[in-house]
């Protein structure tokens, strides 16, 4: 892929996250209607107005395209490039009128996810990387923090207990007990930040492929590492774990392999 179309591509990906964000604005904080769906958790108009948007306005640049959303799965499924989409992603702090929700956008072309856009509208901020182009955060470069030491880190959870494996639950402890300062400002932000350097680790006990693919060109072209909980990069979800290059293995350390073999 040529670097002129991946620059092309992004502009496109960072529009339409932008324009969904408009959307779903204009439900925020209005005490919009929740439903539940059959996984437990919980969606809104906004979410499904969000997601039509997005695929609109891909299938009209791009018919030949995959698409992959939360919403309403997937669409051509084997075509080698696809997008993968979150209209909410947060949709509890959506709920809540918390503004740390995000439209998240990622382009995944032959497997690989080749550029993300996290867009949190509510905040009026927005992350987008492309690989070999940067990651940038409202205009300017971004790149994760030069923290080297656990003992002086931020580290972002989506939850405090966020596991039910007991053993899971007992590496958290101690990556908790090794870190200076602990935060659960969760989902997609808290990867956003450890991207523009505000936090510098982020853990997640759960993500899905819509979750996770906007995510790993944002962190790694900022300069970090994102990996699954056993230390695998991988973009299509599972659990996952965000950090700046520096405390990468000691991350990995603390949290110990052998816990996370478990299922």
């Amino acid at each position: 892929m040529a670097r002129e179309t991946l620059r092309d591509l992004l502009e496109f990906a960072v529009d339409i996250a932008w324009r969904a964000g408009r959307l779903t604005l204009a439900h925020f904080q209005t005490g919009i209607a929740v439903e539940t769906k059959a996984d437990a958790s919980p969606v809104t108009l906004a979410d499904r107005e969000a997601e039509r948007a997005l695929r609109s306005a891909i299938e009209a640049r791009f018919p030949d395209d995959g698409i992959l959303g939360e919403e309403f799965g997937e669409l051509r499924a084997g075509a080698m490039r696809r997008w993968i989409i979150d209209p909410i992603d947060g949709t509890r702090s959506f709920i809540h009128g918390v503004p740390l929700y995000g439209v998240l956008v990622a382009l995944e072309d032959a497997g690989e996810p080749v550029l993300g856009v996290a867009h949190f509208p509510a905040l009026d901020e927005t992350v987008f990387a492309a690989r070999g182009e940067g990651c940038w955060w409202n205009g300017r470069r971004a790149g994760v923090s030069a923290t080297a030491r656990l003992q002086d880190a931020l580290v972002m959870t989506s939850d405090g207990k966020p596991f039910a494996d007991p053993a899971r639950n007992e590496a958290w402890d101690r990556l908790r007990a090794a870190a200076g300062a602990v935060r659960t400002w969760g989902d997609a932000y808290g990867y956003a930040l450890v991207a523009t350097g505000r936090a510098d680790v982020m853990l997640d006990p759960v993500l899905s492929p819509w979750d996770a693919a906007a995510l790993v060109p944002i962190i790694e072209e900022a300069g970090g590492v994102f990996t699954d909980l056993d230390g695998r990069r991988t973009h299509l979800g599972g659990h996952g774990v965000a950090t700046n290059a520096a405390l990468a293995q000691a991350v990995r350390d603390v949290l110990g392999a052998n816990a996370y073999e478990r299922a």
